[in-house]
């Protein structure tokens, strides 16, 4: 059973029109500390930091112990037809009761940073109102045990398993309330967990939840929003971010640092000229406008705004200036691109260059195998934005994993993927782009959404009737392109 949208499907350009970049646009160039660092062509700046990543919902399975409440997804993947053989996250890896062997896991690639999510439906079953005080036990446990192996825990607040509650009490993000809920978890969260968690990210993609949760349907919570409704729930969404970042900075520990995680669109040049050069950053602004466009810039396009016309979001001057709370670090997600070209005949600049039928992909039939996206993506998000510190918060491919008779994996599509898109992110690190980690997705092989487990996007094999873990091919690479920070 095929899906024509997954988990990372990006939002739809919201419209072209007059664009016109605020902000001072710094000079790329490699930094004294990079080209000390060029031997071979192929190493990383000192200190790259490589890690690993997964989410709550997708992993921790125990969805109904130490007083866990129902998220959106367990009501979504319970109720039949919704995802691939009516699959749930009901056990997923039971990472929940099997959290340090995982570790190990990570400990043995050489890892030196692990991003998670914390199930928000743990620490306030109902999303707001009195905390479960088994609700960060599980969570305290993980940190510890990442720390004690060498292995920097970075946290998601929101990787959406939003509680039911909040959806039926208020539409979940379409409502307001939920905005503030969501700031008054962050700010509990940051007061516990920030004496040893030094990096939080606020939300995890709001250009894969919102759109395909609640635009097309195909994720939780099955909505089919339109016009303003639609808009007014992605406002609400990059509201609860600026709001969190607010509580987090009020409640968090000296030294800790806040960011997002977006699934940016990435708009890469066709052929790289200086014309289209410009029009893919153009672009970027206007493909990006609603969510972070808007977080880095404290407004929203006027073409946005233009195109949607009454449809257009309400917001207050206070909105903007919340949503647009000063970031630490800039975490952006990465797996395809969309090419555009210079058009003189747009009053944008650009057009679009669709992916021909004949294009590479994954099994993912979404994925198209674009390595340039991971140069473009941070370039563009340096450039138009002059964020200082940006990482790869998730990166890797689905693949036909099977094992082989010996029983190992070799997903040699997945090494050469992963091969051609660090290539390309080495390229941008070289440029000075400031690119300071990378995560592959994922860890290990798990619940991917509406697909089920019929895709694995892991570097270890999951048995899921076992639970045995297993390197693949792809996770040899990795270790060693841990071991030489370079490509190998």
């Amino acid at each position: 059973m095929k899906r024509k949208f997954s988990r990372r499907t990006f939002a739809k350009l919201a419209g072209v029109g007059a664009l016109a970049a605020t902000t001072e646009l710094p000079q790329l160039g490699p930094t004294a500390s990079a080209q000390s660092n060029m031997t071979t062509g192929r190493e990383f700046p000192r200190g790259f930091l490589w890690g690993t990543a997964t989410a709550s919902y997708q992993v921790e399975g125990a969805v109904k112990e130490d007083g866990r409440g129902p998220s959106i997804w367990d009501t979504f993947s319970h109720t039949p037809g919704k995802t691939v053989n009516n699959a749930t996250g009901d056990v997923a890896n039971d990472h929940y009761h099997l959290y340090k062997g995982d570790v190990q896991l990570m400990k043995a690639l050489g890892a030196k940073a692990y991003r998670f999510s914390i199930a928000w439906p743990r620490v306030f079953p109902n999303g707001d109102g009195p905390p479960n005080p088994k609700g960060l036990d599980f969570y305290n446990r993980l940190v510890d045990e990442l720390l004690a192996n060498g292995i920097q825990p970075f946290a998601t607040l929101y990787h959406w398993d939003l509680p039911q509650s909040l959806q039926d009490r208020f539409g979940g993000w379409e409502g307001r309330e939920t905005s503030k809920a969501f700031a008054d978890y962050a700010g509990y969260v940051a007061q516990r967990l920030t004496d040893r968690v030094k990096h939080i990210f606020t939300i995890n993609e709001f250009g894969a939840f919102i759109e395909v949760g609640y635009r097309w349907g195909v994720h939780a919570p099955g909505l089919r929003l339109t016009g303003l409704r639609l808009n007014q729930t992605r406002h609400h969404a990059v509201l609860g971010h600026g709001l969190a970042v607010q509580a987090i900075r009020a409640s968090a520990k000296s030294g800790t640092k806040v960011g997002i995680a977006e699934n940016i669109t990435v708009p890469v040049p066709v052929v790289e000229t200086p014309q289209n050069v410009a029009a893919a950053e153009r672009a970027m602004r206007e493909m990006n406008a609603q969510y972070l466009t808007v977080i880095m810039e404290g407004k929203y396009t006027d073409w946005y705004l233009k195109s949607n016309g009454a449809d257009a979001p309400k917001f207050t001057p206070e909105d903007l200036k919340s949503i647009s709370s000063p970031l630490d670090f800039v975490g952006i997600n990465i797996y395809t691109n969309q090419f555009v070209r210079a058009d003189e005949s747009s009053p944008a600049g650009f057009a679009h260059v669709p992916h021909p039928k004949s294009f590479p992909h994954a099994p993912s039939p979404w994925l198209f195998i674009t390595p340039d996206a991971l140069y473009w993506g941070p370039r563009h998000v340096a450039k138009l934005w002059g964020a200082k510190e940006i990482y790869i918060t998730e990166n890797g491919c689905s693949a036909a994993d099977e094992p082989a008779a010996d029983g190992k994996v070799y997903d040699t599509d997945r090494v050469t993927y992963l091969r051609s898109y660090l290539t390309q992110l080495r390229r941008a690190t070289a440029e000075g782009v400031p690119v300071r980690g990378y995560f592959l997705w994922s860890l290990m092989d798990n619940f991917e959404w509406a697909d089920g487990y019929t895709n694995r996007f892991g570097i270890h094999y999951v048995d899921y009737a076992s639970q045995k873990r297993t390197p693949k091919l792809s996770a040899d690479f990795y270790r060693e392109v841990i071991a030489r920070n370079a490509i190998v």
